[in-house]
């Protein structure tokens, strides 16, 4: 699921525009070895103006992505890249801005459908058909500043620190992932 992006093309105004900023890119085919998967809001439809397009790569040469990424995307406004860890996990992560959207390539030595936004799109999506009633106030407290996470927490009644950890928690306890 999720893991081409020709839905977008059958989908609203903005998927379509999506659609056509990642195709004039050419990311999906440039970076095919990486096996691309676009990731978070936009698939699922709870985006919102300010929402980024996060694509997620699975990345175990960091040196080549970062030519790679440099050499194809370099030229983009605002393009900087960057190498971290998150929750002691080596990541590469890639901004520019192209056709009125902010792109994140995000990349890590893990299969694509093992990621947490991955994974987190499927626990949403999931919620999101089960309960289509909680589209709207996710929209709204991320119209407020929410990120995702967040915001799905809070309509669910999930309390804790973590709201990315509680989140899978719950696709996990409700069998989802």
């Amino acid at each position: 699921m999720f893991t081409k992006i020709d839905y977008l093309k059958r989908g609203n105004e903005r998927q379509q525009r999506a659609y056509n900023a990642i195709t004039h890119l050419r990311i999906m085919k440039d970076l095919a070895d990486y096996k691309p998967v676009l990731c978070g809001t936009v698939p699922i439809e709870i985006d919102i103006e300010a929402s980024d397009l996060d694509i997620i790569f699975e990345v175990h040469d960091f040196t080549r992505f970062q030519e790679l990424a440099i050499t194809l995307y370099g030229c983009m406004q605002e393009f900087k890249i960057s190498q971290y860890e998150i929750r002691n996990q080596p990541i590469i992560k890639a901004n520019f801005k192209c056709k009125d959207y902010e792109f994140e390539l995000f990349g890590q030595a893990q299969p694509v459908q093992e990621q947490n936004a991955y994974l987190h799109m499927i626990i949403e999506h999931y919620i999101l058909k089960e309960h289509p009633e909680l589209k709207q106030p996710i929209i709204t407290l991320k119209k407020q500043g929410y990120k995702t996470e967040p915001a799905f927490c809070k309509v669910l009644g999930l309390e804790g620190e973590d709201p990315y950890l509680l989140l899978l928690e719950y696709g996990k306890n409700k069998g989802i992932i």
